[in-house]
């Protein structure tokens, strides 16, 4: 079937360009371009892989349905779909909860608190593994015989209603942020500060966090400014390292343990918590908020410009792909995945201007023959137009390309 999230994304796009003018209009800047791109690199390399993997989710829900619903109720009654909403809602809290307090479920969503800006892209820049974990968390709504279809619907309420709250622009609420979701509660969420760390959970009711000792209300910049990102900067623009850095540090880590206990217990700890072993074989120091910079590598406005098209490109083919990928065969699938996510991975490159990025380029430009191929393959592009889709867009690509690397003058430092 098709995937959903394709005609939710033009409602987002909107949302942010929105954003982006209100940021010119009232001179003060929430973006910063590279940042924004590897966002929307991470959601899409997200979507990609959920076209693999998004009905295990749903398929966990649906067995629990079938075998171990206690009551079996009905859509056709409201209360049943206030009761999964609100269900929801609370299962979301002990997710997002456990998702901070637990090193194998952070080392999933860690990526999408691993931008150092907020804003309506840092909504878009959502983890790829998180499908390993997420599955264990909403069964207990099957368990009182939530329909799936209520299930559904409550998950994209809940997921929809957070891309609003990733803003800067708008302030404090008063009554309203006491008891819902809203930008100062998720301004706090997503800070580094002592005070911010692990608060804020809720999806849309803050009735949990109040419930369960998890709120936290957001003070006046006057007093402290939030600095967003995580402990321990990921600085890098790779999607590939975005998604398993964590993964990395944790097996290293497990690795370096001297005992089974430790070996094990690494999964499962707070971040932060490192074996005994681990931390005198590898020492790492305490984080410290006060040396903290932004990452942001030098690359000229002419690289800049080039990656703006090359991600407004493979936005355009990567929403293509997730809304007609259900009508390929599986290799088509998998090619088209894969080519994806090597494109992200090459726009993360210059984006950081990474030794090489000129050559992996050129790569790359050779190789939007395989999107156009499997359109013709699929869908009977006409051989005459394939052609000139390949040729106008890799000449187009590669004069900005080439006048991009012989432009090194700094965009951002």
């Amino acid at each position: 079937m098709p995937n959903m999230i394709v005609y939710a994304v033009p409602a987002f796009l909107v949302l942010l360009l929105v954003e982006l003018l209100w940021s010119f209009w009232r001179r003060r800047q929430t973006f910063a371009l590279a940042d924004s791109l590897s966002s929307a690199s991470l959601g899409l390399s997200g979507q990609v892989i959920n076209l693999f993997v998004r009905a295990l989710n749903f398929g966990v829900y649906l067995l629990a349905y079938q075998y171990l619903a206690l009551f079996d109720l009905s859509t056709s009654h409201w209360w049943v779909w206030a009761i999964g909403l609100l269900g929801y809602d609370l299962c979301y809290y002990w997710h997002h909860r456990m998702g901070h307090e637990v090193n194998l479920v952070w080392a999933s969503h860690v990526v999408h608190h691993s931008s150092e800006e907020f804003n309506y892209s840092t909504a878009l820049r959502q983890t790829s593994t998180g499908f390993l974990t997420n599955w264990f968390f909403y069964w207990p709504l099957a368990l009182i015989g939530i329909p799936p279809t209520v299930f559904i619907v409550a998950g994209a309420v809940i997921l929809g209603y957070q891309f609003w709250i990733h803003t800067r622009h708008i302030g404090r609420l008063g009554w309203f942020d006491y008891c819902f979701a809203s930008p100062s509660n998720h301004r706090v969420h997503h800070g580094q500060n002592a005070y911010c760390v692990d608060r804020n959970y809720g999806g849309v009711l803050m009735l949990w966090d109040h419930l369960f000792g998890t709120f936290a209300k957001e003070r006046p910049e006057s007093e402290e400014l939030i600095i967003y990102g995580i402990h321990g900067q990921l600085k890098t623009f790779d999607p590939l390292k975005a998604n398993f850095h964590k993964y990395r540090d944790l097996l290293a880590d497990a690795r370096l343990a001297d005992n089974w206990k430790d070996r094990i217990r690494v999964w499962f700890a707070r971040p932060g918590w490192r074996p005994a072993a681990a931390q005198r074989l590898d020492p790492k120091p305490p984080h410290d908020i006060s040396a903290f910079r932004i990452y942001r590598p030098r690359i000229s406005a002419a690289t800049a410009f080039y990656c703006l098209l090359q991600m407004l490109l493979l936005m355009v083919l990567g929403m293509g792909f997730l809304a007609f990928a259900y009508q390929l065969p599986l290799a088509g699938k998998i090619l088209g995945a894969v080519w994806l996510i090597a494109s992200l991975w090459v726009l993360g490159r210059s984006l950081e201007n990474a030794p090489g990025n000129g050559r992996w380029q050129l790569l790359w430009l050779g190789s939007l023959a395989i999107p156009v191929a499997l359109a013709h393959l699929q869908w009977g592009l006409p051989v005459a137009w394939a052609v000139a889709l390949f040729v106008g867009a890799t000449l187009g690509l590669l004069g900005m390309l080439l006048r991009s690397l012989r432009q090194p003058q700094p965009l951002e430092a």
